[in-house]
């Protein structure tokens, strides 16, 4: 049971992290219930739950108490890593505030794990998905709608979010956009013509009156389209080219970053259009390159098929 002080200074900090650092509401969300996990578990180890003074107190032992516990209850070691990385934050900003050394949580070090490297189409079958998409809908304004959607992730390097908040009065797209990202990071995108062009096919066509502060995208009812309509229209797509399940709409952002790089796009300039925070993020993208080389490579080598 978490105490109303250590209670108080979670929500403090979640209106920190929300406030003055821009955290969505679902990463928010996923930041309080790792760390109210922790401080359950705090109290539970040492059998007390009053104020802030179990917190002072953690050690190394108490970490890796905690560390151990989690993956006894079958939390992978990605997740962990996660939990980690949420209450360093905490402990961060309440040691600040309180005035004592944190020395024990921000040495502990997060589990290894096998990062997930982004699973981009090939050029031919982004291309593929885009034509295909647009064969799903039997009412013509909708497979306008929904090529529209799925060119603007794989032209502009949108994710599904950013393209789905677009609004009418952003179209017809100009030549670059102006998108707000996660943690309301905003950056400049590029519109290329054929994203362009699929935009104002579908608004020829569509049937509804529109405001200028209304979604740019809308369902068939009229209401604003939600993600799961796109991830649909993309799964029955994909089954019909036989593509895999990594081909989902973040797929085509993650295509978008890899032909960039392959075409010879500078790492810094990818990292700006994706609006990733760090480089180390975008970095992804070299050995997703790079494993493609090596998978052509021991495919046509002589040397390498022996």
């Amino acid at each position: 049971m978490i105490s109303p002080a250590l209670r108080d200074a979670l929500a403090g900090w979640i209106d920190h992290m929300r406030a003055l650092r821009g955290a969505a509401p679902k990463t928010c969300e996923a930041y309080r219930a790792d760390v109210a996990g922790f401080l359950a578990f705090l109290a539970q180890h040492h059998g007390e739950s009053q104020g802030l003074a179990p917190l002072v107190r953690v050690t190394v032992s108490d970490m890796r108490a905690w560390m151990a516990h989690e993956r006894s209850r079958g939390v992978s070691a990605r997740s962990l890593a996660r939990a980690l990385s949420a209450v360093k934050g905490f402990y961060r900003w309440i040691a600040e505030r309180e005035g004592f050394e944190p020395t024990a949580v921000l040495s502990t070090r997060a589990p290894k794990f096998q990062k997930k490297l982004p699973r981009p189409l090939a050029p031919e079958a982004a291309t593929a998905m885009i034509e295909r998409v647009e064969l799903q809908a039997r009412e013509p304004w909708i497979a306008a709608r929904d090529a529209a959607v799925v060119t603007l992730l794989y032209g502009c390097g949108l994710r599904i979010s950013e393209a789905l908040s677009l609004t009418r009065a952003d179209a017809p797209l100009p030549e670059t956009l102006r998108i707000r990202g996660k943690g309301g990071k905003e950056r400049i995108v590029p519109v290329i013509a054929p994203a362009r062009d699929a935009v104002e096919a579908y608004l020829e066509l569509f049937p509804f009156p529109s405001e200028p502060h209304e979604p740019l995208f809308r369902g068939a009812r009229g209401g604003a389209l939600g993600p799961r309509a796109v991830q649909k229209v993309m799964e029955a797509a994909r089954l019909q080219l036989g593509l895999p399940a990594t081909a989902t709409p973040h797929a085509m952002r993650h295509s978008f970053a890899t032909h960039l790089l392959t075409a010879g796009g500078d790492l810094r300039a990818i990292q700006e259009l994706l609006g990733h925070a760090s480089l180390s993020t975008t970095q992804a993208y070299t050995a997703v390159d790079t494993a493609r080389l090596l998978e052509v490579y021991a495919a046509a080598h002589p040397r390498a098929r022996g």
